[in-house]
């Protein structure tokens, strides 16, 4: 059901800008061994420009949903459009690491606003279970930046070099900031007053609500997952199976079709119930991650870790995907801020979670990210256990008082 008539190919667009974060973060992925070499830095430094486009994207969220909330999505999100071309033409041009990483600061700021102002676009124009059946595509189309943006990147780091991949950004930005100009308008109908006070107010609504918070844990642990292997795997496929950015394309494709399977699988149990395939899902992949681990004490091959990390990230999409509509379901009224707050704790989680761990795990080898797989499994056992046992206690409650 639509609460207002807009132009169908406005949905579309909407669909087409939720992957740009996806883009931002994976494309140059199998670039970094290269980047590193060519400007003469570190493997840690070329992680670090990862690192803070996934903080400055995080941080973000936190703030642009009540902007949004406020003063609406169409022009807000054309002028970011802008901006995040310039910024990825810029690190193109660039050899300075200095540049490139503020650059990717504007281009994590500039990301969220887009993004968070498209999954608004949703909430602005339906309702009911038409917009349910929306925000359970969500992390599918998210998936198909992972899964295309490092296999392009790989091919266009070989022939025309790390630079070719901000150019690609730089253009696809401006493709679509056309596209949405031509097509989109403005869908807050009712915006709220930017009272500094009330927003606070309604943050900490949310801040106090733990289901909604420990799901946003959920979806931290679950997307880090992917996070890890993004800053290891070209580096193990580089230093120890000895393979170009090419390999490491494809084994990213095919990562992200795993993530897709998960998104897809979540999606046609979403009538099952929830704690019950959580539950079962956690178990299964923490099955997995032991197998990894103990079938690389005998064998350490690429094959065998792209087959264990596809069935790992395979159930981490499952995760993330049934806790992002658990997540932006709870607060309707209040869309921008709320998907704000769920994209931008995820992002600094994941930002935080991932850099510590590639730095106590460090990329050397296929055991390591066994071992990282292992850290997130069980930190996410543990948190899901205790959002089961907080609803289970909630639900005691209401049926006492009935």
């Amino acid at each position: 059901m639509s609460k207002q008539p807009t132009n169908p190919i406005s949905t579309v667009i909407a669909f087409a800008l939720l992957p740009l974060s996806g883009f931002a973060t994976d494309i140059y992925i199998p670039s970094m061994p290269s980047m590193a070499s060519a400007l003469h830095i570190t493997d840690a430094q070329v992680q670090l420009t990862l690192t803070v486009f996934l903080i400055s994207y995080g941080l973000s969220q936190l703030f642009v949903g009540s902007l949004l909330d406020s003063f609406g999505r169409y022009k807000i999100g054309l002028v970011s459009l802008f901006i995040f071309s310039i910024a990825s033409l810029t690190i193109a041009l660039s050899t300075n690491l200095y540049v490139i990483c503020a650059m990717r600061i504007i281009h994590g700021i500039t990301a969220a606003l887009i993004i968070v102002a498209k999954r608004a676009y949703f909430v602005d124009v339906f309702e009911g279970e038409r917009l349910k059946h929306y925000l359970s595509l969500f992390t599918i189309i998210w998936s198909v930046g992972p899964i295309v943006a490092p296999f392009i990147g790989g091919y266009l780091e070989q022939f025309f070099g790390w630079q070719s991949n901000f150019y690609l950004l730089a253009g696809l930005s401006f493709v679509l900031l056309i596209l949405d100009w031509i097509f989109s308008r403005e869908t807050l109908l009712k915006p709220i007053d930017f009272n500094l006070k009330t927003i606070i107010s309604i943050y900490l609504i949310m801040l106090k609500t733990k289901p909604f918070l420990l799901g946003i844990v959920m979806l931290s642990l679950a997307y880090s997952a992917v996070m890890v292997y993004n800053m290891t795997g070209p580096f193990i496929i580089e230093h120890q199976f000895h393979l170009n950015s090419v390999v490491a394309g494809y084994c990213s494709l095919i990562l992200g079709f795993a993530w897709m399977l998960g998104g897809l699988i979540g999606r046609a149990t979403i009538r099952l119930p929830f704690h019950d395939r959580m539950r079962g899902n956690i178990i299964i992949q923490t099955l997995f991650v032991l197998a990894m681990i103990g079938v690389g004490i005998w064998v350490q091959s690429l094959p065998v870790m792209i087959f264990f990390a596809f069935l790992i990230q395979a159930c981490t999409g499952y995760t993330y995907n049934n806790y992002f509509t658990y997540c932006l379901s709870r607060f309707p009224n209040y869309a921008g801020m709320s998907g704000g707050m769920t994209g931008g704790i995820v992002y600094i989680l994941v930002s935080i979670f991932s850099y510590r761990i590639v730095t106590l795990l460090p990329p050397k080898d296929s055991h390591n990210l066994s071992l990282s797989y292992l850290v997130l499994v069980l930190l996410s056992g543990v948190v899901m256990a205790y959002l089961y046992r907080l609803n289970t206690t909630k639900a005691k409650e209401e049926l006492s008082t009935t």
